[in-house]
């Protein structure tokens, strides 16, 4: 039952962050006096629909996305017409969008409503107005995530202690320099020397510690011995002496492992994770450092696609930093949902988080400037500035809108490949699914 409550809250919170950036192009189109005949979520047959004034309102059955229809979107040909017919494929294709656009463009007053009149700030206005309501919805999800629920944080207060563990996952020396025999289980140290669960860690090797990758990097870089470790227990604070193994383990940096491995200090100890509040000033900073690591995710998705092409049909295992789709968004909210040792309290930021990842990338995804993606009409819009201020400075007459059904082609190429892409993602979440098990 929480599995499918997950995958109902991501359908829904997907279908509303859809509807939500299509309100931020259908609220300043309507300020602007364009004049808008359909508000959709989702492409495909109607499953529900309403009429608002001279807005169709509705819901179709494929949730891939969503548009609001503005009357004239593409301007009339050089000659001021929309030509009945074209010869050539490509000629064929233009004339018949232009005249689609046109179609509801039925009085001088619907002239003036049309979206290519809008002069280019306002033409701007309402193209990043969906990508920009996106990236507000992003912002007061993780506000609520990092603010209200905050962040899971290793601490110094202990989960678990193990009485022993087995030397072949730690191969190396042990107790003063002994080889450790890889097969046998050896006394944990520090539940050797009395610690438990629930015990803090104040002070190791006569140095205070205040969180647990502090006392993480003093203890890899202890040499093997007795080391002297303060604990609060119960409010007790008492000294115990550790005799620390050394073990052969990957070399951290910065937070980041590597694929080095050295001789280290380890006790055998596991943190417990807390959830630690943030200021909402950190919001901004852990917005930006996402849209980074987003952006160069977005650059690498054609060879990410690759590989989940190969996950697909060759079988390969499937990389848990790859591309998923809506299935397989569905499916890790709804592991996430169901993962019942987690506080229920966790398992709600962990899926407004992933919402507001979602919302983060729709809004850059958004902003590549091709059609028919939001960025393909912001850079026609910027081209038509550019055009009209070189003419004025020229001493000509205004060129007028720029002519972006000239560019159409290349829009249903991407929209095919698109769709390519998403048909490909919904394939490999259920054939070879990424999963948090």
């Amino acid at each position: 039952m929480l599995f499918i409550l997950g995958i109902l809250f991501m359908v829904f919170g997907i279908l509303f962050s859809i509807a939500w950036h299509e309100l931020g192009h259908f609220m300043p189109a309507k300020k602007f006096g364009v004049k808008v005949t359909q508000f959709m979520v989702g492409f495909g047959p109607t499953m529900w629909s309403r009429q608002k004034g001279e807005t169709e309102v509705g819901v179709k059955w494929i949730p891939a996305g969503g548009y609001i229809r503005m009357i004239g979107m593409f301007p009339p040909g050089p000659d001021g017409k929309v030509k009945a017919s074209s010869t050539g494929r490509i000629g064929t294709l233009v004339e018949e969008a232009r005249k689609v656009s046109q179609a509801e463009v039925l009085t001088p007053e619907d002239e003036k409503r049309t979206f290519y009149n809008l002069s280019v700030p306002k033409k701007l206005v309402v193209m990043m107005g969906g990508p920009v309501m996106n990236l507000i919805l992003a912002a007061i999800l993780f506000s609520i995530v990092l603010v209200g629920f905050g962040t899971p944080v290793a601490s110094t207060t202990l989960e678990r202690v193990p009485e022993t563990y087995t030397a072949s996952e730690f191969s190396g020396t042990k107790n003063g320099g002994q080889q450790a025999d890889s097969g046998k289980q050896l006394p944990g140290p520090a539940a050797q020397a009395g610690i438990k669960p629930g015990d803090t860690i104040v002070g190791y090797n006569g140095q205070a510690v205040s969180d647990w990758s502090q006392l993480s990097e003093l203890i890899r870089s202890t040499p093997a011995g007795p080391v002297p470790v303060e604990i609060d227990r119960n409010g007790q604070v008492q000294t115990l002496t550790i005799d620390v193994a050394q073990v052969n383990r990957q070399v951290v940096v910065d937070g980041q492992t590597t694929s080095e491995v050295k001789p280290q200090g380890f006790l055998g100890i596991s943190p417990q994770i807390q959830a630690e509040r943030q200021s909402v000033t950190a919001v901004p900073g852990y917005m930006w450092d996402l849209t980074i690591r987003s952006a160069q995710a977005i650059i690498a998705f054609p060879q990410k696609i690759a590989g989940v092409a190969q996950a697909a049909f060759a079988g390969d295992e499937r990389d848990p930093n790859g591309p998923v789709g809506v299935v397989g968004v569905g499916r890790i909210s709804g592991e996430v949902a169901a993962e019942e040792q987690v506080p229920a309290e966790w398992r709600v930021a962990q899926m407004l988080g992933i919402l507001a990842s979602l919302n983060l990338f729709l809004f850059l995804f958004n902003l590549i400037p091709l059609l028919p993606l939001d960025g393909g009409h912001v850079a026609g819009a910027l081209w038509e500035g550019l055009r009209r201020q070189f003419a004025k400075l020229r001493g000509r007459p205004d060129p007028g809108p720029v002519d972006v059904a000239k560019a159409l082609p290349l829009a249903y190429g991407v929209a095919f490949l698109l769709m390519g892409m998403g048909i490909l993602l919904v394939y490999a979440d259920i054939v070879n699914p990424i999963s948090l098990g």
